[in-house]
């Protein structure tokens, strides 16, 4: 979902290489947990995931980055790679799960800390009809895998898998209001 609101032009991701093998390896791994894939073909799927986002947002992967890592003092030292690649990329947010190991007073100022569902929230309510456009994308496109899904379906698993109940509220809004 926070990739299809980056391409309807909401906010523009950024990540290292070292974020998208991370992201592969979950996402393989997520697959395999949710869907019960076998490992090749969920190594296979993330993959193609990587390499679309790495084709659609052709200017997101942040180069330099490397000479940062190691120098915040995060408590994870695995998660260096993250606040170094924003840095070298400008970006204003890290959307995380984790920010118990991205101490305010370890992350550069200019940069905050957001969960996904309120980075959710904070992006659709800028542009709530552009946000609706985004899910309605994904509805459009879902008959592709055999079930057709509705924006409706779409936004209650946001809600419900992804605790995105807020955004989802302003998703619905757009589409009774018309902005």
């Amino acid at each position: 979902m926070l990739l299809s609101f980056a391409a309807e032009g909401l906010y523009r991701p950024v990540w290292s290489s070292a974020i998208l093998e991370e992201l592969q390896n979950y996402e393989a791994k997520k697959l395999v947990d949710r869907l019960g894939l076998d490992p090749s073909v969920a190594a296979q799927r993330a993959s193609r995931l990587i390499a679309t986002m790495r084709t659609a947002f052709d200017d997101s992967e942040a180069q330099g980055w490397e000479a940062l890592d190691g120098t915040y003092g995060l408590p994870d030292l695995d998660d260096e790679h993250v606040v170094a690649a924003a840095v070298v990329a400008g970006a204003g947010v890290i959307v995380t799960h984790n920010a118990k190991d991205f101490p305010r007073d370890r992350v550069p100022e200019e940069i905050e800390i957001q969960p996904p569902a309120e980075f959710a929230y904070n992006t659709v309510s800028l542009n709530p009809v552009v946000g609706r456009r985004a899910v309605e994308v994904i509805a459009a496109r879902s008959g592709r895998r055999g079930r057709v899904l509705t924006v409706d379906d779409i936004l209650e698993t946001l809600e419900r898998r992804y605790d995105f109940v807020d955004a989802a509220a302003v998703l619905r809004s757009a589409a009774r209001d018309g902005t």
